[in-house]
Formats: C-alpha cells, sequence, structure tokens
C-alpha cells in the first residue's frame, strides 16, 4: 500500500499512542480515517481537527461488545468499502503470578485478543467478497517469550501474533493482505506506567512512520524500532537453559 488517496481505514483504538498516531499519518497521506476507541470525546476532538475533503470520522466503540462492533462495522461498511483495519485497541498492567488478579487477567484478555476477533468477524465477509483489503493487528515483542511482569500482557500478544500468522494463510489466497506489528518500547498512556528504563524508547510518530514504511513495502512483519527489536527477536531462539538466566540477569528479577 503506497497510495493512500481515497483509501478507506478504520482503526479500532485509535483515541491515543500508535493508533492516534496511524490516523494522523494516513489523514495527512489522503486517507478517509475513521477512528474508533472507548473514549467519545478524544475521538470527536481527533475529527474535529481532521477535516478537509476527506473528513475523519469518529465512531465511539468498545471492543468487548460483540453487538456494537457488528453494528458499527455494518454502518461503516454501508458508506463504502474498508480498504485498511487497523486493530490497535489494547490493555496493559503489570502482573506476576504471585499476585494474579482474574479480573485484569480476563480484561487483556477481552480487549486484546477477543476484541480483534470481534472485529474480524465484522469486516472479513465484505473483504472476502470483494477479494481486497489489508488487515493489520498490533501485537508486540512481549509476545515472542515470557517475560517478568508480563503474565497478563504477554500471552494475549502471543496470541494475536499467531492469530495473525493463521490469518495470512487463510486469507492471501483471496487477495486479502496481512501483517502483524510487534512494537518495542513507545511512548503511549499504557508504557508511562513503567517505573523501569524502556530502552529504545520512540514516540508515536517514529512508530506511525515504520508503519506505513512497510505497509508500501508489502512486509508481513513489522517491528520496530529495529535496534531493539533484533534484540527481542534474539531472545526468542535461545533454548530455555540460557533463555532464564538472561532474562534475570537484564531484569533483575
Amino acid at each position: 500500500m503506497t497510495e493512500w488517496t481515497g483509501r478507506r481505514v478504520w482503526l479500532v483504538g485509535a483515541s491515543s499512542g500508535i493508533g492516534e498516531a496511524c490516523a494522523h499519518a494516513l489523514h495527512a497521506r489522503g486517507a478517509q480515517v475513521l477512528v474508533s476507541a472507548r473514549g467519545a470525546a478524544a475521538l470527536e476532538s481527533f475529527a474535529a481537527s481532521h477535516g478537509g475533503s476527506h473528513p475523519a470520522q469518529a465512531w465511539p466503540l468498545d471492543v468487548t461488545d460483540p453487538a456494537a462492533v457488528t453494528a458499527t462495522a455494518r454502518a461503516i461498511l454501508a458508506e463504502g468499502p474498508l480498504d485498511l483495519v487497523v486493530y490497535c485497541a489494547g490493555h496493559y498492567r503489570e502482573m506476576r503470578a504471585t499476585a494474579m488478579d482474574m479480573a485484569d487477567l480476563n480484561r487483556h484478555w477481552a480487549i486484546n485478543y477477543q476484541g480483534a476477533l470481534h472485529v474480524l468477524d465484522a469486516v472479513l465477509p465484505a473483504m472476502l467478497a470483494r477479494r481486497a483489503g489489508h488487515i493489520s493487528l498490533i501485537s508486540s515483542v512481549a509476545g515472542f517469550r515470557g517475560l517478568p511482569k508480563s503474565l497478563a500482557y504477554g500471552p494475549t500478544k502471543a496470541a494475536l501474533t499467531n492469530l495473525a500468522e493463521n490469518l495470512y494463510v487463510d486469507l492471501s489466497p483471496h487477495g486479502i493482505g496481512v501483517s502483524v506489528v510487534h512494537p518495542g518500547f513507545v511512548q503511549t498512556p499504557l508504557t508511562a506506567q513503567n517505573q523501569f528504563e524502556m530502552p529504545a524508547l520512540i514516540t508515536p510518530q517514529q512508530a506511525a512512520d515504520a508503519m506505513l514504511a512497510d505497509w508500501a513495502r508489502g512486509v508481513f512483519e513489522i517491528h520496530y524500532p529495529k535496534r531493539f527489536t533484533h534484540f527481542m527477536k534474539l531472545l526468542r531462539l535461545l533454548p530455555y537453559r540460557l533463555f532464564f538466566p538472561v532474562v534475570r540477569r537484564f531484569t533483575g528479577l
């Protein structure tokens, strides 16, 4: 995807962070962006400041409500086909097995993974009928291996990556593109709660630029910043007898 003028893009989870930055970058390149999240005020503010010949649209939505997702997708598709759907919605809280919080575990699962399923169920039939469109799921390097304080977050991102891989296998023959995004540390409201130094921290704008560049290249896996994600990829290759000591040494946990 190199030409964005006139393209319709639905970004789910776009009230802040990476989703908002992507919406801004895509609008600047001529796309009509449709932004969804629970925070209606933030969405309306974004839409009001992104007008012009292809005004942005605000579609408030709770991804944990499948009926609401279906109704919103139906209304959006009634106005025209979607060229790109980006699932950016995410929830993150530190958690360790010594202090499990079942309610928050379920919340991670509902937003980070099940919400993506609700959106896919709502948009894929129209894409399959057209044999066109692209799905991009924002996962995380936290899903590569089991990491300290990521008991709730990491498994949901691992599941999202696996989901994207399955989607690519199944949908490529039908003309539908699929990509998965593995960010490192990005300055967002989610990472702001971290009480440790985040290596290779980048801005949401830098993350959005990396995503647009790799959408243009047509790659399946988008990961950034490379100086950090390559290290995380190396960790993924280590046998357990080396992986666990390395993690303890670098995290002190």
